[in-house]
C-alpha cells in the first residue's frame, strides 16, 4: 500500500485523503479513487480482459510530463480526436491515459 500511495501521490500530484493498510483513498476533484489491498484481505485478483481505467488530462503536453518516467506499455498515439497512451503502474496496472489532439 505504501509502494502503491506514493506512485499515485506523485502522479496526481496529491497526497491521498484516506490512508489505510487495506484500503486508501484520493479525492480527485470530487472523484474517488480507491486504493484496495485485495490479498490482505484473502481475497482472489483476476485481470480483465476488454477494458481498463482510463484518465483525461487536459493536453498533450501535461500528458507527455505525466509519462516523462512511466513503463508504458502502449505508446503514444493519436486515435481520431485523441492521444493516448498506456502506462503500468507501481502494481503492475495497466492505466490509460487520454487527451484532445
Amino acid at each position: 500500500m505504501e509502494r502503491a500511495i506514493r506512485f499515485y501521490e506523485s502522479f496526481f500530484e496529491k497526497e491521498v485523503t484516506i490512508k489505510n493498510e487495506i484500503y486508501s483513498v484520493f479525492d480527485i476533484n470530487g472523484f474517488r479513487f480507491g486504493l484496495f489491498a485485495f490479498e490482505k484481505m484473502n481475497e482472489n485478483h483476476s485481470f480483465g480482459s476488454n477494458c481498463l481505467p482510463s484518465i483525461d488530462v487536459a493536453d498533450l503536453e501535461i500528458l507527455r510530463n505525466k509519462i516523462e518516467d512511466l513503463e508504458l506499455c502502449f505508446p503514444l498515439t493519436q486515435i481520431n480526436t485523441n492521444w493516448v497512451v498506456e502506462f503500468i503502474d507501481s502494481e503492475g496496472n495497466h492505466i490509460e491515459l487520454t487527451a484532445p489532439v
